[in-house]
């Protein structure tokens, strides 16, 4: 029970009591700690906060140092801010309550990931009919997935500025991305006879731009509308359905084209999903009326604070080796058809191929994210994930080769449901460690490195693709080599989370400030 007022157990119900500010200043506070629960931008402390357009933020004049002082400096203040809140009672004034609106927000932000992933794969799947439909080499098809992922790179400090205000117009500028780059793709590709590589070319970067706006979205608005128990699934939900997106992808596209006539068709059904899929977005809440839990009106830091959190080398030991597994899920979905065809299998044969690597990540994560929501066993996810990872990469070398589906099959989806459940894990993990840092600034930085790496790695797998004097033709064992050679490089990094002396770096602020100010308020 708290002090003043009923509390219930359950997160997800409200829990408000009266305030006890009387003077003047105590009502300041407050209206500050309110302002800033319905737009929580910035991060502040009892003296060197400030409040502008409404939100509350602490000023960025943190003197030059080491970057262990300077993040502990702005941690510091951010938990004098919440110390002050508490001291003048204001937090019995905020009530913490989750709304079932939020459900509308989180389906949309799935249903834009989903088409996004659509869009990204739409040619790579039957890449040599694509060649032929457009007067081109398959080298120049894997552009359109090549551009697409390096748009995310272009556009990532957009991204990140249009995130601190909150997801809804994020999701509003993808909705008008997906929309005017899925017609524009359709632009060129209305003839049966044959398309515009140019246009489309333009279209695809356009829908490439969007991909970031919603990408990074899911942990900034699991933080603004989930609890500390709902989080870790929330942004699973929306951030997985962009693989599946690519699943959908895989699957279809192939079923939708038997020749380069059918090209054109294909772009029509996938401009019409997309539309539909993108029109709701305009008509989603902006904000809870109050937030889900204590972290969710704790202050962030503002971006040029990010900063200095950012030279966390524990962040870093996380964000490089999700970088890469991105990177070459993305290359490796983009590929995969011709990685497999040399030895014999169809484009449906690879389609399923990479279908089963996503549909298998989709329900090992499904059964994982809620475990870790309540467990917040994050670290142990990791360690067990990434090893898995690093092997599947050495052991897919040979399984083209076997000519057998059986193989492909197998290891593909052991890979898939050790990197999907890797994928929510890092990025709320990621979230935890930079508390007070606002949420989109590490997503949008892993997914950035991701895609920024998955261009790379489809350039150079492009470059160690053999000839068609090799055995077989055009095949790419050395592109295996290569995948499987960094992929087990990258191991070792997060492997060392905790080790020499650094455990106490891994403290998990979000939900330790859940914990306390709970606590604070009698909440069981």
């Amino acid at each position: 029970m708290s002090r003043s007022g009923s509390l219930k157990s359950n997160p997800d119900e409200a829990v408000a009591v009266s305030p006890t500010t009387t003077d003047a200043e105590d009502l300041d506070v407050k209206k500050m700690r309110d302002e800033y629960a319905l737009n929580p931008i910035g991060s502040g402390s009892s003296k060197s906060s400030k409040s502008k357009n409404g939100h509350l933020r602490l000023s960025s004049n943190s003197t030059d140092g080491g970057g262990d002082d300077d993040a502990a400096r702005i941690i510091d203040r951010s938990q004098e801010v919440e110390n002050a809140s508490i001291e003048n009672g204001d937090r019995e004034s905020v009530v913490y309550k989750v709304y079932k609106r939020r459900w509308f927000g989180l389906v949309q932000l799935t249903l834009l990931n989903i088409i996004v992933s659509w869009d990204w794969l739409t040619f790579s799947p039957v890449s040599q009919n694509a060649a032929a439909y457009y007067g081109t080499s398959e080298s120049a098809v894997n552009w359109f997935s090549t551009g697409f992922l390096f748009s995310f790179v272009v556009i990532m400090p957009v991204t990140i500025w249009t995130l601190h205000w909150g997801p809804k117009p994020s999701i509003i500028t993808a909705a008008v991305l997906i929309l005017v780059g899925n017609w524009i793709r359709f632009a060129g590709s209305y003839s049966r006879d044959g398309g515009l590589y140019g246009v489309v070319m333009f279209g695809q970067i356009l829908t490439g731009l969007a991909q970031p706006f919603v990408l990074s979205a899911p942990t900034r608005y699991s933080d603004m509308w989930f609890t500390n128990r709902g989080r870790v699934a929330a942004t699973a939900l929306a951030s997985l359905a962009n693989p599946f997106g690519a699943a959908l992808g895989q699957l279809i596209v192939p079923f939708m084209v038997t020749g380069p006539a059918d090209i054109s068709n294909a772009v029509l059904y996938v401009a019409i999903i997309s539309s539909v899929a993108a029109l709701p977005s305009f008509f989603i809440p902006a904000q809870p009326p109050t937030p889900p839990g204590p972290s969710g009106s704790t202050p962030k830091a503002s971006l040029r604070s990010s900063l200095q959190l950012l030279k966390s080398l524990e962040i870093w030991l996380i964000l490089i080796p999700y970088a890469v597994y991105v990177g070459f899920f993305n290359s490796v979905s983009s590929l995969l058809n011709q990685v497999m065809l040399p030895y014999g299998f169809t484009s449906d044969d690879a389609g399923i191929a990479g279908a089963l690597l996503i549909v298998v990540g989709l329900v090992a994560s499904a059964i994982v994210s809620p475990i870790l929501d309540r467990t917040k066993a994050f670290l142990l996810a990791i360690k067990i994930a990434v090893p898995l990872i690093g092997l599947s990469y050495l052991v897919f070398i040979w399984m083209p080769a076997t000519r057998d589906l059986a193989g492909p099959y197998v290891v593909l989806s052991i890979l898939g449901a050790a990197s999907f459940s890797l994928l929510p894990v890092g990025l709320e993990f990621l979230c935890e460690l930079g508390h007070p840092m606002s949420p989109e600034v590490t997503s949008t930085i892993a997914w950035g490195g991701g895609q920024l790496l998955g261009g790379l790695f489809i350039i150079i797998s492009d470059a160690l693709k053999a000839g068609p004097e090799a055995s077989p033709p055009d095949n790419m064992d050395n592109t295996l080599i290569f995948t499987a050679v960094v992929a087990l490089a990258a191991v070792p990094l997060p492997m060392c989370l905790g080790l020499f002396g650094r455990k106490d770096k891994l403290a998990m602020r979000r939900v330790t400030s859940d914990d306390r100010e709970r606590g604070e308020t009698g909440q069981v």
